[in-house]
């Protein structure tokens, strides 16, 4: 009964995590042009995004600037991956409720106080960057990416639907 609750709180959380898209609220891609074949390519995930969905990211962000470039490799000339850590403990609520009961001259009572919240949180955000050189053919002393094998295997890996169909 723990394992499957377990597996749908990862299944929930996985859902949070950020998408691939434009940089926004919750993260995403952002690019650079540093020259007509160079471009720095930087991925930001949220709170619920892993290390590895970043970096696959950010080299799928890099696959698909050099397709659209009309080039077909890119080499990876600078890299970059950190995290961003914050706390965040939540409010605390206290509830107090009494009951008192008399006989004659008497009074007798209890009360009961409940304190809710204030649990502590920390928060990891990762990013990850490459500075990238676009290729249009591949050079033989250099570690290159096929740019069309990257961008259909990171997509299928992450179930990303090819936005040219």
């Amino acid at each position: 009964m723990n394992k499957i609750v377990f597996i749908i709180i990862a299944v929930l959380l996985q859902g949070c995590a950020t998408s691939y898209q434009k940089t926004g609220f919750s993260g995403g891609y952002s690019e650079t042009q540093l020259d007509e074949n160079v471009f720095k390519v930087s991925f930001r995930g949220n709170g619920y995004t892993g290390r590895e969905r970043v970096a696959d990211f950010t080299l799928l962000r890099s696959s698909e600037l050099t397709l659209k470039n009309g080039y077909k490799y890119f080499a990876v000339i600078d890299a970059n991956s950190y995290t961003s850590n914050s706390i965040y403990t939540t409010p605390t609520t206290s509830y107090t409720t009494g009951n008192v009961y008399s006989n004659g001259n008497q009074a007798y009572g209890s009360a009961t106080t409940n304190t809710y919240g204030g649990q502590t949180y920390n928060i990891s955000k990762p990013s990850s960057s490459n500075t990238i050189v676009l290729f249009k053919e591949k050079p033989s002393n250099v570690f290159v990416y096929n740019a069309k094998f990257i961008y259909k295997n990171i997509r299928q890996k992450h179930g990303i639907k090819d936005e040219k169909k």
